[in-house]
This record gives C-alpha cells, structure tokens and sequence, in this order.
C-alpha cells in the first residue's frame, strides 16, 4: 500500500513538472511572438495615461467660446460649414475635409470637429463660429496604434484588423498572465511538496 502511495504522489509530482515544462515553453513563446505588439501596447498606453498632461504636446488644451449658454449657439449645421471652411483655408485648400465626430463641449462653449484624414481637427466658438484653434490630434493616432485600428486607418476597412489584433492581444495577454503566474507558483508548490516528503527535487 505504502508503494501504491508513493508511487500516485510521484505521478502527481511529474504532472506538476510537465505542466510547469508548458508554462515555460508557452511563456517564452508567447513573448517572443508578440513582444512588438507588448511593447508597443504598452509604450502606447502610457502615452495615452500622460496625454492630458503633456502640455499641448499629445493632446491640444480645449478652449473656451464667449458663452456656456446654448441659446446663443449657432446652429450646428452653420457649424459644420463654417468647419469644413477653415479646414481648406488652413490645412489644405484640396484637404478632403470628412468629419469623423463633432465633439460638443457645453462647458467651454465650444465645438471640435475631427476630421477623418491625417488626424486634423478643429476647436471652433459655439457663439460666433470663430475658428479656435487647429490641431493634429496626435493622441488619436496613438490610441489608433495602440487597439490596433491604424491597420485598419491605413487599409481602409471597416474595423476587421481591430476586432483581429485586440483578440489576439486579449488572449495573449491573458494566457502571458496565467503561464506567468503558473511560473512563480509552480516552483513554490513543489517546494512545499518536496519539504513534505512527498515528491522528489524538480
């Protein structure tokens, strides 16, 4: 009986030792793999937590119209025009000004308008329709690297290398999370068995 014993806790022990063999071999794998997109997911996603405060340098400060008061708006299709307007007086006079969004801020009293093309955008007076401020949106370019979607900017396809790139990198990530855990509790857990009596040295 004591054999029988010893010899199931011994398998037990080798189990743990293939598994722990996998995690490696999976975690070194992975990482070499992927450790491009890693780095640049990762670069990338500390650019985006600074961008409010990178002074202007990542993300253009937001200004302010004459009034928060929305009565003395204009209407927003006078908006639209007095945008498309300044983007051919001020970038481009062939700039082929699409608007992605129009971004309301009641706050500031002002309207942005986000082009599609080359990351442009404009800061405009919700009032007056005076033109604010012009800006390369450069912290779009980098959210755009860091899910993926300037693959999709580039190629010009409706989100398919996106929804590709964040599976790939969702479960990457947490396989990379799962075989790095396994990696420092694995040698704890053998440990713990070994000083028991219960296996061999791995």
């Amino acid at each position: 009986m004591p054999e029988r014993l010893h010899r199931l806790k011994d398998k037990k022990q080798k189990q743990r030792a293939e598994i722990l063999k996998i995690s490696r071999k999976v975690h070194r794998t992975t990482g070499a793999l992927l450790f491009v997109f890693f780095f640049a997911v990762s670069v990338t996603g500390l650019l985006l937590g600074w961008k409010k405060n990178s002074g202007g340098v990542l993300l253009a400060k937001t200004y302010a119209g004459k009034s928060t008061d929305q009565k003395n708006w204009m209407p927003m299709h006078l908006l639209q025009e007095r945008a498309l307007q300044y983007a051919r007086e001020h970038i481009s006079d062939d700039y082929q000004a699409k608007v992605d969004r129009i971004d309301v801020r009641p706050d500031k009293g002002i309207v942005k308008f986000v082009f599609v093309e080359d990351y442009w955008g404009l800061q405009i007076d919700a009032t007056t329709g005076e033109l604010l401020h012009v800006e390369r949106r450069t912290a779009d370019l980098i959210e755009n690297i860091h899910d993926g979607s300037v693959l999709d900017y580039l190629a010009g396809t409706d989100g398919i290398f996106k929804l590709i790139y964040t599976s790939i990198m969702g479960l990457a990530l947490t396989l990379f999370t799962i075989t790095g855990f396994w990696l420092w509790y694995g040698p704890k857990n053998f440990k713990k068995h070994r000083d028991a009596g219960l296996g061999a040295d791995v």
